[in-house]
C-alpha cells in the first residue's frame, strides 16, 4: 500500500510527497542533499563496469546557474530513504524546448539510481510523476539526464559486461526489470554500434569507398578539421546540420546558443583535431562528424577524483585513449544524395590509420532510425550494447506524440 499527500508546510509547498511502505521520498534541498544525490552511485556500483564521472563535474552541471537546461526548462530532485540511508535518487524536469517543437505535453525522469528493491523505484517514479502531473504533464518518459543530447539516456539492457564508453550510461541487469516491475513501457530503444577500424578491408562492404570517392570526384566534397580556436563558431555550423538533420527524430530538441555554449567548454575537454569533422560542397557545410577519443578510459583511472593523480591521467589522456566514440554524424537534407556521409565514414578509417585509436562507439542510434543503423552494418559495425527508454501514459488525449523518423 501508499499514501500520497500534499502539505504547504513542508519544503516545497503544494508538492505530493509520497511513502510506501518504509521508502521515504524528499526533494534534494541543500548541499548536504546534493552530496548524497551525487555520491550514491559511487556506493551502489563499486567493483563493477560502472565508470566514475569527475565528481567535480557532476556538481557543477546539476547547478541551475551553469547548466543552460534550466534555460528553458525546470526540474526536481529526489532522494530515497529508508531507515536513514539513502536507498535511491531521481529527477523530474519538463523540458520546455521540447514540448513547443513536438507541440507535446511531456514529463521527464533522470539521473535514476537505486538498490535492488521494487518498493524504491515505486516510491521514486510516484514521486516524479506526481511533481510532473501538478505541471499538466500527460506521460512520464526517461530515463534522460536532463536532455537526450545530455551525458546518460536509457536504462541499459543488453551488453552489461563492456566498459561503457564516454557519455554511456551504465546499470545493474536489475535496473531494467524493476522499471518494468513498476508498470514502466518501452517508448523506444537505443543502440551502440562497436566498430573495428582494422576490419577496414574485411567488414566494410565494398561499394563504401567508391561512394565516398565519387562523393569527392563528382560532387567536389572536401573535408577539413575544425578549429579549437574557432570551435564556438564551427559548432553554429554544427547546430544548423543536427537542427536539419534530426529534426523528425523521436527525441530531437533544437540547439539553443546556451546550449551551444555549453557544448563549446564541454568539447575543449575533448577536443582532438582529427576527429572533428566538417564536409563542405563549394565552401557550404554538407556535413558534419564529431567523434571524441573515450576519455572514461581516463575517468576510470581518476576514479572521481583530480586528487592526488587523477590530473596526472588526464594530462596523459592522448596516450591513454585508443579508442572513440562517434557521437554526432549528420548530413544537411540537401546534400544527402551525393554520398558525403560515406566520405566521412572512409575518413574515420583513415584518422585511425593515423593514430592510436583503433575502435571506436557509434551511437545511441534510434532503432528507428534505418538508414543510421545499415550505414553502420556496411561499414561492418555490430550492435554491442542496447538502451531502452521507457514511458508511463495516463492522458492519452492529451498533445500530439513527435514525429518518429524511418
Amino acid at each position: 500500500m501508499g499514501l500520497c499527500f500534499r502539505s504547504e508546510s513542508l519544503p516545497l509547498p503544494g508538492l505530493a510527497y509520497c511513502w510506501l511502505v518504509s521508502v521515504q521520498i524528499v526533494p534534494v534541498r541543500g548541499f548536504s542533499d546534493l552530496r548524497r544525490f551525487v555520491g550514491l552511485p559511487y556506493r551502489l556500483h563499486a567493483g563493477t563496469e560502472w565508470v566514475p564521472p569527475l565528481r567535480l563535474e557532476r556538481y557543477a552541471f546539476l547547478q541551475r546557474r551553469l547548466n543552460p537546461f534550466f534555460s528553458h526548462g525546470d526540474a526536481q530532485l529526489f532522494l530515497a530513504h529508508r531507515d536513514g540511508r539513502i536507498v535511491g535518487r531521481i529527477s523530474a524536469q519538463i523540458n520546455d524546448n521540447f514540448n513547443r517543437q513536438h507541440e507535446a505535453r511531456w514529463g521527464n525522469f533522470g539521473f535514476i539510481e537505486l538498490e535492488d528493491d521494487l518498493e524504491v523505484i515505486r516510491a521514486l517514479l510516484a514521486a516524479a510523476e506526481a511533481w510532473v502531473r501538478e505541471r499538466g504533464m500527460d506521460r512520464l518518459v526517461g530515463p534522460m539526464d536532463f536532455t537526450m543530447n545530455d551525458d546518460h539516456a536509457g536504462i541499459l539492457i543488453d551488453g552489461f559486461e563492456k566498459p561503457p564508453i564516454l557519455r554511456q550510461p551504465w546499470h545493474p541487469p536489475y535496473y531494467s526489470r524493476r522499471l518494468e516491475q513498476a508498470g514502466m513501457q518501452k517508448a523506444m530503444d537505443l543502440y551502440m554500434w562497436e566498430l573495428h577500424f582494422t576490419d577496414r578491408y574485411t567488414g566494410m562492404m565494398r561499394f563504401l569507398p567508391d561512394i565516398a570517392e565519387k562523393a569527392k570526384s563528382e560532387h567536389g566534397v572536401r573535408i577539413r578539421k575544425m578549429s579549437r580556436r574557432h570551435l564556438r563558431r564551427e559548432l553554429d555550423e554544427f547546430a544548423k546540420v543536427y537542427n536539419a538533420a534530426w529534426a523528425k527524430n523521436w527525441d530531437f530538441v533544437p540547439y539553443t546558443k546556451r546550449d551551444l555554449d555549453s557544448e563549446a567548454l564541454n568539447f575543449q575537454l575533448v577536443f582532438d583535431r582529427d576527429w572533428f569533422m566538417v564536409a563542405e560542397i563549394d565552401d557550404q557545410t554538407a556535413a558534419i562528424a564529431i567523434t571524441f577519443p573515450d576519455l572514461n578510459q581516463v575517468l576510470a583511472r581518476m576514479n572521481g577524483r583530480l586528487l592526488p593523480l587523477g590530473w596526472w591521467h588526464f594530462l596523459n589522456r592522448r596516450r591513454i585513449t585508443d579508442r572513440v566514440r562517434i557521437g554526432f554524424l549528420g548530413v544537411m537534407p540537401e546534400y544527402q544524395h551525393t554520398g558525403v556521409a560515406a566520405a566521412l565514414y572512409i575518413e574515420h578509417f583513415d584518422m585511425a590509420e593515423q593514430t592510436s585509436r583503433n575502435s571506436g562507439v557509434a551511437g545511441w542510434i534510434l532503432e528507428t532510425n534505418t538508414s543510421m543503423n545499415r550505414a553502420l552494418t556496411a561499414m561492418g559495425a555490430r550492435i554491442s550494447s542496447r538502451y531502452r527508454m521507457y514511458e508511463r501514459v495516463w492522458r492519452e488525449d492529451g498533445a500530439n506524440a513527435p514525429a518518429i523518423a524511418t
